[in-house]
């Protein structure tokens, strides 16, 4: 048994197909024909983009329009001239063969992204591979393998799966293993839209697996059995069962009320990044939209989205809930959310530096666009705007201030807007959450974003290995705050939400139950295991629970006590 991350959950046992790509070996030559090897790359380069577009067409039947959007990006990779130039310009002055060139300028531009602190454009490193080792192999002349031909029950085994690979996948492909990756490599989020089981950053699989061995895999425990005896490939049928089973009955909740044992009812809204998502939420029975980050539309793009831009997929997104409330969070770059197309300042610390609203209220013209293509759009539901990384009462006026401004502007252009937005805060800066109370006399809601709120009240960067045992959303200190948050909201008749991971999490939900959270967000996939649990807890206990945690010392005494207490 290998241990690995569950990355998209499922029970499988099937033959083992392991994937074996091509092996590229690059030769640098300099007696060519510079001409010649410019041709050769031309001619690679359209059967690239010819491959690429046959992926696309495969991969049409099975993924939705918005996965695939991934492909248009590998085209335009494909046909970017500015890549392509390198690689005749190196082949012109250094007088190299156009494998080398190729192999070159690609390395350098992996680099480049791997480099990079933000999650998002790392994994932009994963899209530059794939293009690049396409054009090798067709420069080479190696066949990669055909995925799409696979036709009996099959688990796939791979160093990893690009979103070509996994494009390619199947009905017979009944989940996949690989060596590398994380939870949200593309490769994963391919095998959720798929709903297949899949197993990454599975170190050494690929040496222990070969084709045709019997993989069971655990894709909820991150678990994966080669060649398992007889009892173990019957517990494993015995879970997938189970798992289908619990899934089947998670849908009849889907239009079922969030509300306990005693009648207290909360909302569990969905967190999204594209219309997409939302129409996951929906899906999933979600009763709105807790957290639209906005910075997506941003960070997808190769330049600022202009306010029509804006305005179709806000509309879209507010079209697709249907009435039901939708939280969008204005833009929230700077720390680790980087743009390609704007030049953030050197920073010792950017986390605690020009970001989220504090970039918004230096660059009006950037966020007015952005307030103004809400306004537009609000017409079309119900929407709630929130203002990120907030520290102090004059910064959230500021912002109310330019929202009321773009709100005057439009009416006086003849536009029409909801005179029904709400407009609210994410207190995610400890300073927010102790002032509460004042806040709410300005703000008409708060959305709690733990991620930061934990990071920036433990003095510990998340995304530090060396000091993870401080992400602690259990720690009574944590706990305080919030309960503080919820007080101060709910002293002025405001409502409170929660949009960070904490939200989810089934031993957290009794808690913030307890504490008189009013809305739960979180990722579509989530939401009817929480209304599940929900719907078993008793309200009143809940607050016992809650106010006894509050008391607590450490993370692991709450941790300990809550599961005692709803197991």
């Amino acid at each position: 048994m290998l241990k690995g991350i569950a990355a998209s959950a499922g029970v499988a046992t099937a033959k083992a197909y392991k994937l074996v790509s091509p092996v590229v070996v690059i030769e640098k030559k300099t007696d060519v024909n510079a001409a010649d090897e410019v041709a050769k790359l031309e001619s690679a380069l359209a059967k690239t983009i010819t491959d690429i577009e046959g992926v696309k067409e495969r991969a049409a039947k099975r993924l939705a329009p918005e996965e695939l959007e991934v492909f248009d990006a590998h085209l335009m990779m494909a046909n970017d001239p500015e890549l392509v130039g390198q690689m005749k310009a190196m082949i012109e002055n250094d007088g190299v063969n156009a494998e080398y060139a190729a192999d070159q300028v690609s390395n350098m531009m992996v680099s480049m992204f791997e480099a990079m602190d933000n999650p998002y454009f790392k994994e932009r490193a994963a899209d530059v591979k794939d293009v690049t080792y396409r054009l090798k192999c067709n420069l080479l002349g190696l066949t990669i393998p055909d995925l799409s031909a696979i036709d009996e029950p099959t688990i796939i085994v791979a160093h990893d799966l690009t979103p070509s690979d996994t494009a390619q996948l199947n009905e017979f492909v009944k989940g996949f293993v690989t060596e590398i990756g994380g939870k949200t490599s593309h490769s994963a989020i391919m095998a959720n839209s798929l709903e297949i089981p899949a197993v990454v950053g599975t170190g050494g699989v690929l040496a222990e697996v070969n084709t045709g061995d019997v993989i069971g895999m655990d894709a909820l425990d991150g678990e994966v059995f080669i060649n398992p005896d007889e009892a173990t490939i019957a517990r494993l049928a015995e879970k997938e069962k189970a798992y289908k089973e619990e899934k089947a009955a998670l849908k009849t909740l889907i239009n079922a009320k969030s509300i306990t044992t005693d009648d207290h009812e909360v909302e569990l809204a969905g967190n999204i990044g594209s219309v997409k998502d939302a129409e996951q939420v929906v899906a999933n029975g979600g009763e709105g939209v807790g957290l639209f980050r906005t910075e997506f539309l941003y960070m997808d793009n190769d330049h600022f989205p202009t306010e029509e831009e804006q305005f179709e997929v806000y509309k879209a997104v507010l079209e697709t809930l249907k009435g039901k409330k939708v939280v969008v969070r204005t833009l929230d770059i700077g720390g680790d959310k980087k743009l390609s197309y704007f030049e953030f300042p050197e920073e010792m610390n950017p986390f605690l530096g020009y970001r989220a609203i504090r970039l918004c209220l230096n660059r009006t013209d950037i966020f007015k666009t952005q307030l103004r293509a809400l306004c537009r759009a609000s017409v079309y539901g119900k929407l709630c705007i929130m203002f990120p990384m907030i520290a102090t009462i004059n910064e959230f006026k500021a912002a109310k201030s330019l929202f009321e401004e773009c709100k005057a502007e439009l009416l006086a252009e003849g536009v029409a807007v909801s005179d029904d937005i709400q407009v609210g805060m994410m207190v995610e800066i400890p300073a927010a959450a102790v002032l509460a109370d004042e806040f709410s006399k300005y703000a008409d809601f708060f959305s709690i974003g733990t991620n930061d709120l934990i990071q920036y009240s433990m003095a510990a960067d998340r995304m530090s290995q060396k000091v993870s045992y401080l992400y602690q959303p259990y720690n009574p200190a944590i706990l305080r705050l919030v309960n503080m948050t919820i007080q101060g909201a709910h002293k002025n008749g405001k409502w409170v939400g929660m949009c960070g991971a904490m939200a989810g999490e089934p031993y957290a939900v009794p808690i913030l139950l307890g504490l008189g959270l009013d809305e739960f967000s979180m990722s579509a996939t989530q939401i009817l295991k929480a209304r599940k649990v929900v719907n078993g807890l008793s309200y009143a206990e809940m607050q016992e629970l809650a106010k006894k945690c509050l008391s607590m010392d450490t993370a692991e005494e709450v941790l300990d006590y809550v599961k005692s207490q709803v197991d």
